[in-house]
C-alpha cells in the first residue's frame, strides 16, 4: 500500500513538474501571442498602405490556432493531474485509516497479551502455593505413616508378648 502511494506520489510529482514545464511555457507562447498581435497590428498598418493583406495574417492565424491548441492541451494536463491528485487524496487517506484500524488492534492484542500474561502469572502463583501446601500434607501424612507403621510394630511386639506370656501362664 505504502509503495503504491510513494508510486502515485512520485507520478504526480513527475505530473506536476510536466504541468509546471507547459505553463512556463504557455506563459511564453502568451508573450510570444502578444508580440506576434503586435507585429500583426504594425503588418496590418503596414498592409493597409500595400496591396497583399492575406499572406501576413495566414502565418499569425496559424500560430493563434496553434496556441489555442496549446491552451486545450494544457486545461486536459490539468484535469488529468487533479485526477491524479483525488486519487492519491483518498489513497492517502484510505491508508491512514487502515493504519488507524492496525494500531487499534494492535494496541486490543497488546491489552490482551497483557491480560493473559497476568493471568498465567496469577495461576503460576496458584500452583506454586498449592505445590507448597501438598508437599507439606504429603511431610504430614508421611510422618503419621512412619509413625503408624512404629505403632503397629509395638502392637506386634506387645501381642506377641502377650501371647508369650499367655503361653507361660
Amino acid at each position: 500500500m505504502e509503495a503504491h502511494v510513494s508510486e502515485m506520489k512520485n507520478e504526480l510529482q513527475s505530473r506536476d513538474g510536466l504541468w509546471r514545464r507547459i505553463q512556463l511555457e504557455c506563459q511564453k507562447l502568451y508573450a510570444e501571442l502578444l508580440k506576434i498581435k503586435e507585429y500583426k497590428d504594425m503588418q496590418e498598418i503596414q498592409i493597409k498602405h500595400q496591396s497583399s493583406p492575406v499572406q501576413l495574417t495566414e502565418p499569425l492565424e496559424n500560430k493563434n490556432t496553434e496556441l489555442l491548441l496549446f491552451a486545450e492541451s494544457g486545461e486536459h494536463h490539468e484535469e488529468q493531474l487533479s485526477k491524479i491528485r483525488n486519487h492519491v487524496y483518498r489513497k492517502e487517506q484510505s491508508h491512514g485509516f487502515e493504519q488507524e484500524r492496525m494500531k487499534t488492534e494492535i494496541s486490543d492484542l497488546t491489552e490482551e497479551l497483557h491480560q493473559k500474561e497476568i493471568t498465567i502469572a496469577t495461576i503460576m502463583e496458584k500452583a506454586s502455593l498449592l505445590e507448597r501446601q501438598l508437599k507439606m500434607e504429603l511431610e504430614t501424612k508421611q510422618k503419621l505413616l512412619t509413625k503408624q507403621q512404629l505403632l503397629e510394630f509395638h502392637y506386634q511386639v506387645i501381642k506377641f508378648e502377650n501371647i508369650h506370656l499367655k503361653e507361660m501362664v
